[in-house]
């Protein structure tokens, strides 16, 4: 099973001519809502790819609560430790240009209310058999104490770098897999060229690191293999929100199956390419099927 430990949000979407630069207003064309946080984006991704998917967190006792988590319990996610709290649901304020690029604002509301004892109370059950998959946007300490869990308990777990934060390098010591974009990458472990910090990375912590370069795929690095580098689709995107997301989701549902690391990027790249293709995060992310016409 995987088990999605991290934050669920409601996203606040504004289509807007360009990107505004700071103290600039720019023209809109449109306003949306959709069910979106890391977290939650990731586990129903695993979830359209075919994964068991048990996601923990918390969410705000009101409507807003309520669309937060309906595409998730639609997808068939277990929800049963999921907290519905009298507090602010979580929410990401969006603005996407017309090239489908994006900023993003993230007011954590019952984010910030997930806790390390929520950790240690609901992934005492870990195996060997579950794959534990974190993000960063609920207290660091909560992040940081789920995945040293998982190392106690011989889960596999996956660290997803965004956003970066100060304690992201702390929190990658514990991860088996930590997945980066290219920005976040180079915060972790400098400037240059990037197969050389991937290989000093690795050769430094023993982790297994995997960078998202967008439309040029994946790349990852790990201390037993060969590098790998699987391609992304061509598209013309629509909205990139969300693509991210899906590649961990499709990612960790893969090795869940048994699939090789490159097996499971180059279908974690297709369906975060076809998550490009729609507006949103959760509503964008690709079926299993969807994903499978695709590869042909």
């Amino acid at each position: 099973m995987i088990v999605v430990f991290g934050s669920i949000n409601l996203d606040l979407i504004g289509k807007v001519s360009r990107i505004p630069a700071p103290g600039e207003t720019v023209p809109g064309t449109s306003f949306a809502t959709a069910a979106g946080g890391k977290g939650a984006n990731q586990a129903l991704a695993a979830r359209r790819a075919g994964a068991a998917v048990r996601m923990i967190g918390a969410a705000g006792r009101d409507t807003m609560g309520d669309q937060a988590l309906a595409l998730l319990e639609a997808g068939g996610v277990d929800l049963a430790e999921v907290k519905r709290l009298d507090v602010a649901q979580g929410v990401a304020m969006i603005f996407v240009d017309e090239a489908g690029e994006n900023v993003i604002g993230i007011l954590p509301g019952a984010n910030d209310h997930v806790t390390i004892e929520d950790a240690d109370r609901t992934l005492g059950a870990l195996t060997s058999n579950d794959v534990l998959v974190v993000q960063q946007e609920i207290r660091p300490g909560s992040t940081i104490r789920a995945l040293s869990v998982a190392r106690e308990r011989g889960a596999r777990s996956i660290l997803n770098t965004a956003p970066f934060l100060p304690t992201t390098r702390e929190a990658a010591k514990r991860a088996d897999i930590v997945v980066a974009n290219e920005t976040e990458f180079a915060l972790l472990a400098g400037e240059g060229d990037l197969d050389d910090r991937m290989r000093g990375y690795v050769e430094a912590t023993g982790r297994t690191i995997i960078v998202t370069l967008g439309p040029e795929g994946a790349r990852a690095r790990t201390a037993a293999g060969e590098p790998v580098a699987v391609p992304a689709m061509k598209v013309t995107p629509v909205d990139t929100v969300g693509a991210g997301d899906t590649f961990v989701g499709y990612l960790a549902a893969g090795l869940d199956s048994g699939l090789s690391l490159e097996q499971a990027m180059r279908r974690a790249a297709v369906a975060a390419s076809l998550a490009c293709l729609k507006p949103g995060a959760q509503p964008a992310i690709p079926t299993a099927a969807e994903v499978d016409q695709a590869i042909g």
